[in-house]
């Protein structure tokens, strides 16, 4: 594939030396023989000029394009085939107080318009140098643009919701190359869409506004972190307080809680910032080779300024045994969501088999579950040598307080299984001759999971942030979102948003609804885009 005419950006193609370089992303090791992250040409376009030549080229020549702000997403759905263009959006949009700019007295509140390029680690570092905060993931490496799209899961999900849930507008470049400024109810559907349908199909999104919480209207705010060195009794007793946690639906809305486990070798002292210091000098275990598995606890109360203050109990129950505590801290909560967020952009250097499993059981505390969990991450860190680690992470979002499930009864965005009670990640990196252990592992877990039997859901739920699995949207959609009808509605905004299959760029995107007249064309379009994929 040729260059494109008159760009100012960077454009590589797979007869460029840096090709290999710059097509790299999160998942590539974990898919090296998959077509679709082999893009025919990838283009780091400049500014807004360089991504409206790129639409046009494409819609000239009947080619898809893919959209990539950070590269983070599990399946690589973020890139593409040889038939087609990566547009590449990481360096795009990083002009300080143009791309990335508070504005405290913007009318509907306090609030701050980002850029699509910008990572989790320089957005929020921005937030905090401003004394305001909003929800966001855990993973510094992690981009705006996926994240926001598919729904900014993770800091602050029970006390404020998504990420998403508090973006007022959408700034995109559409099928046209017309710039729309999108807010909630705009008649093309593309809000509702934007969040929480197939990321990157519905135009080529830039920067969008959020507005943000003050520090000072939250005074009394606490965390703590704790590292518990891992084994079995250790992680079913605090799986149970996770269990407890979920399944209560009066829990205060104030709290959060989030559970990580990690295998042996994970230089746990990266996994807790402020705080290397500390965990170098005083623990002799960093000298044993290899390091010791260790199961994290992150818990956190903000303060709503109406005199409920935090229950010391709660917290103490996560501290005992540890090896490293915090100590219950009072900080304002932007400093309290600096020492959730992971400064390692990767784990382990190796490939991975990802689960995300969503549930809205509130039986966990009573069905074993913890114990059943327990057994199953035991079954990947307990033995020595065999190739695989895990990293897993368990976060709560149930109870009837819990604004990520009040949120959703807003119905302006389209994010899924907004009565999830609780997330579990379940990460097993492998080497490569343990590929096949790897699955197996996964797939049991699988069978025990879910279904009307399972020990964590009755259904299969997944989040397109941590999607994993079949790579044809269309054939699984049910695991992603609840019903058809909402289904059906973006399918309908997909053909207003995408007329000509631009932005197709692969099997892993909601499709386009079509009559019986254009039906033909439409599927000889997508045939010649996903044959790859389809062998």
């Amino acid at each position: 594939m040729e260059t494109i005419q008159d760009v100012q950006g960077l454009q590589f193609t797979p007869a460029d030396p840096d090709y290999a370089k710059q097509r790299d992303q999160y998942a590539s090791s974990s898919y090296p023989n998959a077509p679709h992250m082999n893009p025919g040409l990838i283009v780091q376009p400049f500014d807004v000029a360089d991504i409206k030549l790129v639409i046009e080229h494409a819609r000239e020549n009947n080619i898809a394009i893919a959209i990539r702000s950070g590269g983070h997403q599990y399946s690589g759905a973020s890139s593409t085939s040889s038939n087609n263009i990566q547009l590449d959006l990481r360096n795009t949009f990083k002009r300080r107080d143009i791309d990335l700019k508070y504005l405290p007295d913007h009318p509907q509140g306090p609030s701050v318009r980002a850029s699509v390029s910008y990572s989790l680690d320089e957005f929020h570092t921005f937030l905090a140098s401003n004394g305001v905060f909003v929800g966001h993931g855990q993973c510094s490496g992690v981009h705006l643009g996926g994240h926001v799209q598919t729904g900014g899961y993770g800091l602050l999900g029970r006390s404020f919701g998504l990420l998403a849930d508090s973006v007022t507008s959408l700034h995109i470049v559409d099928h046209a190359g017309v710039q729309r400024e999108i807010t909630p109810g705009d008649p093309s559907d593309l809000f509702f869409a934007i969040l929480g349908g197939s990321p990157g199909n519905f135009g080529v999104l830039t920067h969008f506004v959020v507005k943000v919480q003050r520090d000072v209207d939250h005074k009394g705010s606490v965390g703590m972190r704790a590292v518990l060195l891992y084994n079995k009794e250790k992680l079913a007793t605090i799986l149970g307080y996770l269990a407890n946690t979920s399944d209560d639906v009066d829990f205060p809305r104030n709290y959060d809680l989030c559970v990580s486990v990690m295998s042996e070798n994970c230089e746990f002292s990266k996994a807790m910032p402020g705080l290397e210091h500390k965990v170098r000098r005083d623990l002799d275990l960093l000298k044993s080779d290899p390091m010791p598995p260790v199961i994290f606890v992150f818990a956190q109360f903000v303060s709503f300024g109406d005199g409920v203050t935090h229950d010391p109990e709660w917290f103490e129950r996560f501290e005992k045994g540890s090896i490293i505590t915090t100590g219950v801290e009072t900080k304002p909560v932007s400093e309290l969501m600096r020492q959730w967020i992971m400064p390692r952009a990767r784990e382990y250097p190796f490939p991975y088999v990802k689960r995300t499993y969503c549930t809205n059981s509130m039986a966990l505390s009573e069905n074993g579950w913890e114990q059943w969990a327990t057994d199953r991450m035991d079954a990947i860190v307990a033995p020595k040598n065999n190739g695989q680690f895990l990293v897993a992470q368990l976060q709560a979002f149930g109870g009837k307080h819990s604004m990520f499930a009040r949120n959703g009864d807003k119905k302006s965005t389209a994010f899924s299984w907004r009565d999830t009670t609780l997330c579990m990640v379940l990460d097993n990196f492998h080497l490569p001759e343990n590929r096949r252990d790897a699955e197996a592992w996964a797939q049991k877990t699988d069978d025990q999971a879910n279904g009307p039997e399972g020990m964590f859901s009755t259904t299969d739920r997944r989040v397109l942030w941590g999607s994993y699995g079949n790579f044809n949207l269309d054939a699984v959609w049910r695991t992603y979102y609840e019903d058809e009808e909402k289904y059906e509605r973006l399918k309908k905004a997909r053909v207003l948003a995408d007329p000509d299959g631009t932005f197709t760029p692969n099997s892993f995107c909601v499709p386009r609804a079509v009559d019986s007249t254009s039906r033909p064309m439409w599927f000889l379009g997508l045939l010649r885009r996903w044959v790859p994929f389809m062998i």
